[in-house]
């Protein structure tokens, strides 16, 4: 006779393993898992943890079993044992450093800046906050041709572009050419200075102001003349080296870079429904409201 067997209707359902519990540590970038916001934890207070985004904006969520996911997987965050007040390590661009930072899929969105060395700086003030949203910054030649290469590139939805430009000043050549521009999903920032060089302040490289030079004469060669510094490639070695925070750069370039970030990480909106076609919303609790 052939065996059978039956599963036994008596015994105990396996129950799904618990969540991980994890110390809601400073610095720790989790989400939350209804809201789907995300940031690192700054602290806990009355039950609940508080959580800032890399816009600085904080919540509190309450410390409920399986609330929160980190790298997709749910966690129950606990309170981390009491020691000595820690004040969350800062980025150079000055947002919270996150701890055991691993670089996320890079997005489709880009910002263009001008040259290496405009890339060289963005990467030292911000390049901690640019692997954290997946930000790749590519440097292009000058912005003669800028049209055309934005329409190789075809921004559109989830692939959007930001550009920083050098000399954005009214009346300037850049100006004209940046002023034909008209794209939803492109921005245009830049600064005022004739050079990324010029965005660092002086005090921070060890002068009281950067030289005057002539107009005749190429603006790195005639800086690296007036201070000694030997050629532009040294000059830039110097100059590079002297940035170690959002501290030592100008504000305008602060500003513009920051508001690039913005435009290429900010969510895109949800299409609209056709109210025939528009589905209830789960609730929260996972299921669909009943009537």
């Amino acid at each position: 006779m052939r065996s059978h067997s039956y599963h036994d209707v008596l015994a105990t359902p396996r129950r799904a393993p618990a969540a991980q519990r994890i110390p809601a540590e400073p610095g720790l970038v989790v989400e939350d898992a209804v809201s789907g916001f995300c940031g690192a934890v700054v602290g806990c207070e009355h039950g609940g943890v508080v959580l800032e985004d890399r816009h600085g904006r904080h919540r509190v969520f309450p410390l409920n079993p399986a609330a929160f996911l980190v790298d997709g997987t749910p966690v129950t965050l606990v309170p981390p044992r009491r020691r000595a007040p820690v004040t969350p390590s800062r980025s150079a661009s000055g947002s919270v450093r996150v701890a055991g930072l691993r670089a996320r899929t890079a997005r489709g969105s880009r910002i263009w800046v001008e040259g290496i060395q405009d890339a060289e700086l963005v990467e030292r003030v911000w390049g901690h906050d640019l692997r954290v949203e997946g930000v790749v910054v590519e440097p292009i030649d000058g912005v003669d041709a800028l049209a055309d290469r934005i329409a190789a590139f075809a921004p559109g939805p989830g692939r959007r572009l930001g550009i920083l430009v050098d000399h954005l000043v009214p009346g300037s050549k850049e100006s004209r050419l940046v002023e034909r521009l008209s794209h939803d999903h492109v921005l245009v920032t830049g600064h005022p200075y004739v050079d990324i060089w010029a965005a660092v302040k002086p005090t921070s490289v060890g002068i009281s102001a950067w030289p005057d030079v002539p107009r005749d004469v190429e603006w790195k060669h005639g800086v690296c003349a007036a201070l000694g510094w030997g050629e532009p490639h040294d000059g830039w070695r110097r100059v590079l080296a002297a940035v170690t925070s959002f501290r030592d750069v100008e504000a305008p370039l602060l500003g513009a870079v920051e508001r690039l970030i913005d435009f290429v990480t900010e969510p895109e909106p949800e299409p609209a429904q056709h109210p025939d076609e528009q589905v209830t919303a789960p609730s929260r609790h996972g299921g669909y409201p009943m009537g």
